[in-house]
């Protein structure tokens, strides 16, 4: 994912700073323990969507 793109998206709920992990094609919010699904690098963001991540790497 382009780091321009990750200066620009927030966390859908909480508006926070997202983190990319690539290997799990994933956004986190540390803040709301969020994970959004990144489908082939495409930021895929639904509320509905989102799973949390319990601090895994």
């Amino acid at each position: 994912m382009d780091h321009r793109l990750l200066e620009i998206v927030a966390c859908l709920v909480c508006k926070g700073k997202l983190y990319c992990n690539i290997e799990r094609q994933e956004l986190i919010c540390k803040s709301d323990t969020l994970a959004y699904f990144l489908p082939d690098g495409i930021p895929f963001r639904l509320k509905s969507e989102a799973c949390y991540y319990f601090g895994r790497n």
